[in-house]
């Protein structure tokens, strides 16, 4: 074992960041009290129409009453909340906050003497829901890029599967679980590492660092099941993590049943359910619709600055696949000249780095077709997409799944990928969107493509929506 990696040098760090627990708390205790003050102001805003008078002391009771949501908070484990996704803290974090202010109108209608203003709980509910969740994310962020966020975890198996795990954590540090040091009896592979996680020694000697890791994973399927038995039974580690041989099916909504004493493993196909495909429908015209008419005059602000810029139409359509690997026609605003393709095939053709870029991922940093100015600032924003609200509510396309290729674009990816992105309809926006957008080559357009539809819920796409207002306001990755 490496003499530089020991538990004991590593134990101050663990024990120095406990304090994340309390700045969690802190944090959503500020993010209550200004969803209640605002809240409160909302509700005022409407006296007027709806007269009320709220005393000094209902203010109080009430903004007493939301320091107890913390604890429902601290039960589900979303303190500090290591190990969980994106999506499985928003979903346990929106049920927490709804079972407490659905419990919180029923306690007080049946006790209290004088009754609190529904319109303040229920504006603090929704702006609960934003500042919450907001704020966290805030902190996290932060802690991440200080290095702060994490527990130490450790993981036996440096092959296949333990490298696949090793890169997964890496890639996603939100998770929370930092590994220190991995584990296997191959001695040819001590001394070495696994994307600057150290390979530190046999599996027997993982004890030493029983007491400061939280986390003990175990990746090693070709050891079999009496090796893993033994270990998942006897390793002092407060969670053991068992990794199958299982890479490609999909991770969310993945349960483990008692089936009479022998642990089964229920995979939820949730495109498959349909009150899940009737919910994903409703959502999109519950949406859409306001979405679209809210649109218009940005629509016709855009074609108006299109039509002065370059002649002819502002829109233009374009054949794409979609469920079902139907031909659709979306429709877009133009950001780019008539003569696209022409000064696309010249610009390839004379600049090799051009070609390159254009070969890894169809798209352009320096793209000499686009408008400028108008075609930029659409492209940046997204709201060239803004037509498309149209082939939403026609039904040929989701607000949140893979976006729909052209042809062309389709070409390079192998059949099994295109099969699976034909099951599901093609979205305004998708997890690529939000998670790489245009920095992202065809492996991380089909990794996130692939996830999604795998792991696809209500939450997800409730994540992905809120991540692409960031997005459309910061134009972060278009181009």
């Amino acid at each position: 074992m490496d003499k530089h990696l020991t538990s004991q040098s590593l134990v101050p760090l663990f024990r120095e960041r406990r304090w994340i627990f309390w700045l969690k708390l802190l944090v959503d205790l500020i993010g209550l009290q200004m969803a209640l003050g605002t809240g409160y102001y909302v509700r005022l805003l409407f006296s007027s129409r709806w007269p009320i008078s709220i005393s000094p002391g209902q203010y109080l009771d009430l903004a007493y009453a939301m320091t107890l949501l913390p604890l429902g908070f601290w039960f589900i484990n979303l303190y500090p909340g290591y190990g969980l996704s994106q999506v499985e803290r928003f979903r346990r974090r929106v049920r927490a906050t709804f079972m407490f202010f659905l419990l919180l109108m029923v306690w007080e209608y049946f006790t209290a003497d004088v009754f609190w203003s529904r319109g303040v709980l229920l504006s603090t509910f929704v702006f609960a829901l934003i500042f919450l969740p907001l704020l966290q994310s805030i902190l996290r962020y932060f802690l991440i890029k200080l290095n702060l966020w994490g527990t130490p975890a450790i993981i036996f198996g440096a092959g296949l599967v333990g490298s696949a795990v090793v890169n997964s954590l890496n890639r996603d540090p939100a998770l929370g679980i930092q590994l220190i040091a991995i584990f296997d009896d191959d001695k040819n592979l001590w001394g070495k590492n696994i994307e600057g996680v150290p390979i530190v020694g046999g599996i027997e000697e993982a004890s030493v660092f029983s007491d400061m890791a939280r986390y003990a994973i175990i990746a090693m399927p070709e050891a079999g099941r009496e090796q893993i038995v033994k270990l998942s039974e006897y390793l002092p580690f407060p969670r053991i993590m068992i990794v199958p041989d299982l890479l490609g099916l999909q991770s969310l909504w993945v349960v483990v049943r008692d089936l009479g004493g022998i642990p089964g493993m229920e995979v939820r196909r949730q495109l498959l359910i349909r009150r899940n495909l009737i919910t994903k429908r409703a959502i999109d015209y519950l949406l859409s619709v306001p979405l679209f008419l809210i649109s218009l005059p940005i629509l016709l602000i855009a074609a108006i600055c299109i039509r002065i810029i370059s002649p002819g139409s502002p829109f233009y359509t374009q054949e794409r696949e979609g469920a079902g690997g139907k031909s659709i026609r979306i429709l877009k605003l133009r950001t780019m000249y008539q003569d696209a393709e022409q000064l696309l095939s010249k610009h390839l053709a004379e600049n090799d780095l051009a070609r390159n870029e254009w070969q890894q991922s169809f798209k352009l940093k320096n793209d000499p077709r686009i408008l400028p100015f108008i075609g930029n600032l659409l492209r940046k924003t997204s709201l060239d997409e803004l037509p498309q609200l149209w082939n939403v509510l026609r039904g040929e396309m989701s607000l949140v799944g893979p976006r729909p290729f052209p042809f062309y674009h389709l070409d390079p990816f192998h059949e099994e990928f295109r099969h699976l992105r034909r099951k599901i309809q093609p979205g305004l926006t998708g997890l690529w969107q939000v998670s790489a957008r245009g920095d992202g080559d065809l492996a991380v357009q089909e990794r996130l493509d692939t996830y999604y539809i795998r792991n696809w819920s209500v939450w997800l796409d409730i994540l992905i929506l809120a991540k692409t207002i960031r997005i459309v306001l910061t134009g972060k990755g278009a181009y």
